[in-house]
């Protein structure tokens, strides 16, 4: 459908007549949606996860394949299914069959992997699973895609799209019903009723408050102003954390629709995309995704002939941590230093250049089209009573599938790590999770039991967040952990508040100091160590209790849950000057087992300062007084003849 008058017209008919559609239409629906070809179809999955994997090397080497040998083949970029650990993921549809997708194929694995299928022969090794569909012949023996573990135990509707649509193709989203929704509230729905459908929906936001959307709305719709503003936060910049990139570089327009819904339903007639400049494809694919429907006339002005004007455009963050604080975001736009102002008034009120400002977070304003299209009651069926839908979580870390999931609200974190995520790296024991990113928390592993919904957690004390999970096994430090978090938040630190500031400095330098060797250090030094490290946790608490904005108040989170849940790794880091996970550098010693050893130099040739000796072919030894504790002979000794004591 590359005629713009054929898709706008098509786009009318499914805004205003919906699921009753012309025979012709639904022709042209199934032709975009490639359920019939003539000739293959190749898909090669393009996001963040996949580029790191391999995916543009694979890409050529499907593209060399086809053209040496003379094959008509569409070959093209999808987005991500979200199971990361399966990256690149090359999907393969001949004409009549049901589409096919395998897992890691990387550029050594496409002649044998095409060479196959064309046979008709499926590789087993590498095949993932094939998409249901009725009108095609399936593959014998081929797991469907919603019968594995990964893919049943979700309720995708959020990603409902990701890894099956094209998202530089404006085309492909409309025939999965994309902006249909916008088009018919614009023209049939006053910004009262869709205000108040999404009040009645309770949906609450999905940035870690949980604030109910409906009622931020209201405000907004109902404040002075002749001009309002919308911003969709998209920043996303905790470490760990990928849910907000993943979808916006897999489905880029579903995250326009949704802000645009949001636009007309408070009376805004501007709106940004507030993405950091870190999310290169995204903000390309976004930059795309609204240079197209601004050609369709889906943005501009008087829309569809509604008789709306909306001015959308992307604003690239400068990547600042702090950023993703509403009243330092509305700074940053403004052309300000980007740090915190004082609230209230709030951005509802006063915003962005004085304005009335609405700022959902990214999948807040992607569960809004299928709200409004199903209606309030249909998203409650997810979740529990006063938690209803679905939330997005990234995970990762030391588990088998690091990936994008969706699961219902009131499932429990146990369920997304076992039945969805497939456990523990090795099978090792679950220690801990960090939940919702620097400024979320460090949970114990007898915590994954605990519901996911905002009322349980915020009883506790804990922050759902934005979603990121990062899985920690046995081998992991909770020190360690605690001060690599610390000293992102201290470089991240805006400077404006001085506990803020200096307190996540102090705290920085006492965990550094726990993990110093004792010997290293001067007696007067010794005593300040023990001082600080008494002292901490009254710091933290203050630091918490005076800061200005949320990265300050919850700076010391971390520090405080690890001293809570694992104060016995700090005390054994101080008293006994050990680390058991042997991740701490300046604590771990290293020895050569002489009885193994067979002097191959290999690690001798590898310490950075000369801290091993030996006569080749004779037992080596390692002189504790220079090892520097960086484990470079540990990881060089083919011999399995060096350990830590």
């Amino acid at each position: 459908m590359e005629n713009k008058k054929e898709l706008i017209s098509f786009l009318n008919e499914t805004a205003l007549n919906g699921e009753t559609l012309s025979a012709e239409s639904k022709e042209t629906l199934s032709a975009i949606r490639k359920e019939r070809i003539s000739k293959p179809m190749i898909t090669v999955s393009k996001n963040s996860s996949s580029i790191v994997a391999g995916s543009p090397k694979s890409h050529k080497a499907i593209h060399d394949y086809l053209q040496e040998r003379a094959i008509d083949a569409d070959l093209q970029f999808t987005g991500s299914l979200g199971l990361c650990s399966a990256e690149p993921v090359v999907s393969i549809q001949l004409p009549g069959m049901s589409r096919i997708l395998f897992k890691n194929i990387t550029a050594e694995k496409v002649i044998s992997l095409l060479d196959n299928i064309f046979n008709h022969i499926v590789p087993r090794d590498d095949v993932l699973g094939q998409i249901r569909n009725s009108i095609h012949t399936n593959w014998q023996n081929v797991p469907f895609l919603d019968e594995l573990a990964f893919f049943k135990n979700q309720q995708r509707n959020v990603l409902k799209n990701c890894g099956l649509v094209t998202p530089e193709s404006i085309n492909d989203y409309i025939a999965h019903n994309g902006y249909a929704t916008f088009i018919n509230v614009i023209n049939r729905k006053t910004p009262d009723e869709i205000t108040s459908i999404i009040k009645d929906s309770r949906l609450r936001g999905r940035s870690g408050s949980g604030y109910f959307t409906g009622k931020k709305w209201e405000k907004t719709l109902y404040a002075g102003g002749n001009q309002k503003y919308v911003i969709c936060n998209a920043v996303e910049s905790d470490p760990g954390a990928f849910m907000e990139r993943f979808i916006s570089e897999s489905d880029p327009h579903r995250i326009i629709e949704g802000t645009a819904i949001a636009a007309y339903a408070v009376g805004a007639g501007k709106a940004y995309l507030y993405v950091s400049y870190e999310n290169r494809l995204a903000i390309d694919r976004l930059n795309k995704a609204i240079r197209q429907a601004k050609e369709l006339g889906i943005l501009g002005d008087n829309i569809f002939n509604s008789g709306y004007n909306l001015e959308l455009s992307l604003f690239v963050s400068p990547g600042a941590f702090v950023c993703g604080q509403e009243t330092a975001m509305l700074n940053s736009i403004e052309g300000k230093r980007g740090i915190p102002s004082e609230r209230p008034p709030y951005p509802t009120e006063k915003g962005l250049f004085g304005s009335p400002t609405l700022i959902n977070n990214l999948e807040t304003l992607a569960n809004v089209p299928d709200i409004i299209q199903n209606g309030a009651a249909w998203f409650q069926e997810y979740g529990n009573e006063n938690n209803p839908g679905t939330k997005v979580f990234s995970v990762a870390g030391k588990v088998n599938f690091n990936s994008v999931v969706e699961v219902p609200m009131g499932s429990t974190f146990q369920y997304i790590f076992d039945d969805i995520a497939g456990g523990t790296f090795d099978k090792k024991t679950l220690k801990a999770f960090l939940l919702g990113g620097p400024a979320g928390h460090i949970l114990p592993a007898e915590k994954s039991t605990l519901t996911i919904d905002f009322d349980t957690l915020n009883k506790q004390d804990i922050r759902l967040g934005s979603g990121g999970l990062i899985i920690m096994n046995e081998d992991s430090c909770m020190l360690d952990i605690s001060r690599y978090i610390t000293g992102f938040l201290q470089e991240e630190s805006c400077g404006k508040c001085i506990t803020c500031r200096e307190g996540t400095q102090n705290m920085l330098n006492i965990l550094n100091s726990i993990s110093r060797r004792p010997e290293k250090e001067p007696g007067n030094q010794t005593l300040e160590r023990f001082k600080g490290v008494m002292s901490i946790e009254n710091l933290a608490e203050v630091i918490r209790d005076t800061s200005l904005c949320g990265l300050g108040e919850n700076a010391p989170n971390i520090v405080l849950d690890t001293l809570k849940y694992f104060r016995n790794e700090y005390e054994e880091h101080i008293f006994e000057r050990k680390c058991a996970a042997n991740v701490c550098r300046d604590l771990r010693t290293f020895y050569i087992n002489v009885d193994e050893c067979v002097g191959c130099a290999a690690c001798i040739n590898k310490c950075p300062v000369d801290a091993i000796y030996g006569l080749p072919k004779h037992p080596h030894f390692i002189i504790e007084s220079r090892c520097i504790g960086c484990g470079l002979c540990y990881e060089a000794c083919m011999f399995n003849a060096i350990y830590i004591k």
